[in-house]
């Protein structure tokens, strides 16, 4: 008879220990450790197997490795296309997580639907029934091939394989990660030894057999995947999707091992589901024929993609005693310090309760800070009442010393805005380059504060 093992787990965060003890050293959650029986004897299942599938053999010389070039194909979706860097990776494991009402089972429905008529492909669903998935189909009208589209409403990952393996699926989806178990690990579903265990079975699985899959995460308080960070490197690529205000989704890979992670995608939710945003400038600019003060147009960058982003700011009378401060996807402390440098500076008063909004629901992160003289010049348009010509276009960002400073990929967003038909684009001194001449706009170099004022009004 074989001899049985014990180990302790914590089911908060996964670590292990030698013996019980009541709070967990590592995330210092109490009475979370619990005994998990493991047994000696080897077997032929995933756990005497890399996450790739069997290991061993011995070590080869690099010639003798034998190379195979990864297969992409197009999934016609194309914001995922975009950050999947070209396409679906055959025989990868890919996870995407978001905020419940992301529309992470809205997009791979649609992406399920396209991968029937090409191959036989199956969504495993634990957390609906099949009825529910039926009627999503039928309400976003997909296009799909209903004798190679297979459902499934099961939690057992040994029950899944089987399926997978008789129905000789190619490409499949489970909904979700955290709700399926399997006999290899203790714990209740969700757990960290359940789920590490799950995705190592489905991993090797897809791997032993080029079967694609996706497997949805859920993500827990800090809006991060949940579960232990050993289900981020089992898996080959690793998509967060991010609900913005409004019907605005971003698709981010934070992991990918074929092809980088600077890709962004741009989705729209609407009711025929998610729809690619193919020039997202386009949602994030007001279109508005009329030009009034407190608007200025500026160029971020998302990832590596360039979008021109229209800032928007109210300037009005204060009826309290002390004046308000609001922002609408912006970050407040970045708006305290750029007032605190227009006063300093510019010897601005401002007195007034202050409103900032950007177009389209997007959100900026503190990182960004080429928005600076846009913010600074859509506050002292409103404050000042001009108007920013809509043909102008300002980057920068702005140190307390009254400085502007230069950013990164000073070209590329110039380009853009060009590109959208810009005339006048305001840059730091620093990111100017004679090459700009020749594109086609006025290019304005600005080196502190004190210019741009001048040269806006």
């Amino acid at each position: 008879m074989a001899k049985n093992k014990t180990a302790y787990v914590c089911n908060e965060c996964g670590q292990d220990f030698p013996r019980w003890q009541g709070q967990c050293s590592a995330c210092h959650e109490w009475n979370t450790i619990t005994e998990v029986r493991l047994s000696s004897a080897k077997s032929s299942g995933s756990s005497v197997a890399g996450y790739a599938g069997a290991v061993g053999g011995g070590s080869k010389r690099l010639s003798e490795v034998e190379e195979f070039e990864a297969q992409k194909m197009l999934t016609g979706i194309g914001e995922l296309d975009r950050v999947l860097c070209g396409g679906l990776t055959t025989g990868s494991v890919n996870i995407i997580s978001g905020d419940p009402g992301a529309g992470k089972t809205t997009l791979l429905s649609d992406l399920v639907s396209r991968m029937s008529q090409i191959m036989p492909s199956l969504y495993c669903t634990a957390e609906e029934s099949l009825s529910q998935f039926k009627n999503r189909v039928n309400r976003l009208k997909l296009n799909c091939n209903e004798e190679n589209l297979y459902l499934m409403a099961e939690t057992s990952v040994e029950a899944i394989i089987a399926e997978l393996e008789a129905k000789k699926v190619k490409f499949a989806v489970i909904d979700s990660i955290q709700a399926v178990v399997t006999e290899l690990a203790n714990g209740s579903p969700g757990s960290p030894s359940q789920v590490k265990s799950s995705a190592q079975s489905l991993t090797q699985y897809c791997k032993q057999n080029n079967v694609t899959m996706f497997l949805v995460a859920h993500v827990n308080k800090n809006n991060e995947t949940a579960g232990p960070q050993t289900l981020i490197h089992i898996v080959d690529c690793l998509t967060h999707l991010e609900c913005n205000d409004g019907q605005v989704r971003t698709l981010r890979a934070n992991k990918n091992r074929f092809g980088d992670v600077d890709t962004v995608g741009i989705f729209r939710m609407t009711e025929r589901g998610m729809l690619s945003v193919d020039n997202p400038s386009e949602i994030f600019l007001s279109g508005s024929s009329t030009q009034s003060p407190g608007a200025a147009i500026t160029c971020i960058r998302k990832g590596n993609r360039n979008l021109l982003l229209e800032i928007q700011c109210l300037t009005t009378e204060t009826e309290g005693e002390f004046p308000q401060r609001v922002c609408v996807g912006l970050n407040m402390n970045r708006i305290k310090m750029l007032t605190g440098i227009l006063r300093k500076h510019t010897r601005t008063k401002i007195f007034h309760d202050t409103y900032f909004n950007l177009v389209g629901g997007l959100k900026i992160d503190e990182s960004e800070t080429c928005i600076d003289l846009a913010l600074v010049t859509a506050l002292l348009s409103s404050l000042n009442d001009f108007v920013v010509p809509r043909t102008t276009c300002i980057m920068g960002e702005l140190s307390l010393n009254g400085d502007v400073r230069p950013i990164d990929s000073g070209v590329p967003r110039v380009k853009e805005a060009v590109q959208h038909g810009f005339t006048e684009v305001f840059i730091p001194f620093r990111n100017y380059h004679k090459s700009m001449e020749g594109l086609g706009a006025k290019i304005i170099p600005v080196k502190t504060i004190h210019e741009l004022l001048e040269l806006i009004n």
